[in-house]
């Protein structure tokens, strides 16, 4: 018999209506669209059988086309929010690709446009990791540059600020806290019934893959915006 190769769809979900930096995934990253980026990086990875764009917005439709994906539908309005999170709009594109195409989603791989500096081996070690293992999830992380065991607080009832997570002994320099992780969007592999079994990523079985802090940036502002392409410079492409 012949053996089933798994069906692993790379998405990046853009709506039209980003805040932080208004019409983001459209705007110019070193001469061309931010979603170029990581429709390019995605379609650098044979592991991924498919590249769809999931987005409400007409004009990034038509530039994801250009530029290699396939955007099979336009996302509808009520998924497209401000609070919109992203959950239902993993299982929106999930149900309309089998519904059209007749062939089940192993893998859904989220590809955040916001994280131009991700490598196609990000994406290979994620999917094959999740594949291998027996993890529901597996998502891009870095070590985190705070940590909640030393140099972290929070305020209290009381208004007194107190360290988040108290250890019997106090910890007196960061090499001693335990390690922690900030969690990445460059990457979340996901197993297909995984968004259905939980209403929350948090609640599956979740690992992690880790990756160096500069592919991990996040355009959220135009800050970050000049930050990643400052990086992408003296590092040259995303793609390996």
């Amino acid at each position: 018999m012949k053996e089933h190769r798994a069906v692993v769809v790379g998405a990046v979900c853009a709506r039209g209506g980003s805040k932080g930096v208004p019409r983001k995934n459209l705007r110019s990253f070193l001469g061309k669209p931010l979603i170029a980026h990581a429709i390019e990086c995605a379609k650098a990875c044979p592991i991924l059988q498919r590249i769809v764009v999931s987005t409400d917005d007409r004009e990034i439709a038509e530039v994801a086309r250009q530029h290699g994906a396939e955007v099979p539908f336009i996302r509808p309005a009520h998924l497209a929010l401000d609070d919109t999170s992203k959950w239902p709009v993993f299982q929106h594109l999930v149900e309309t690709l089998e519904g059209t195409s007749g062939e089940r989603v192993d893998v859904l791989v989220d590809l955040d446009a916001g994280v131009p500096l991700r490598k196609p081996s990000d994406i290979d070690g994620c999917v094959n990791q999740l594949l291998s293992g027996t993890a529901e999830i597996v998502a891009t992380a870095y070590e985190a540059d705070r940590n909640p065991y030393f140099n972290m607080v929070e305020l209290k009832a009381d208004g007194f600020a107190k360290i988040v997570k108290s250890p019997e002994v106090p910890i007196v320099c960061r090499q001693a806290a335990p390690p922690v992780y900030s969690l990445s969007p460059a990457v979340y592999a996901i197993r297909r019934d995984t968004l259905w079994r939980y209403g929350h990523w948090s609640q599956a079985r979740f690992e992690i893959y880790c990756l160096p802090r500069e592919r991990a940036i996040d355009i959220d502002s135009k800050l970050d915006f000049r930050l990643a392409e400052f990086l992408m410079l003296h590092q040259g492409t995303n793609c390996d």
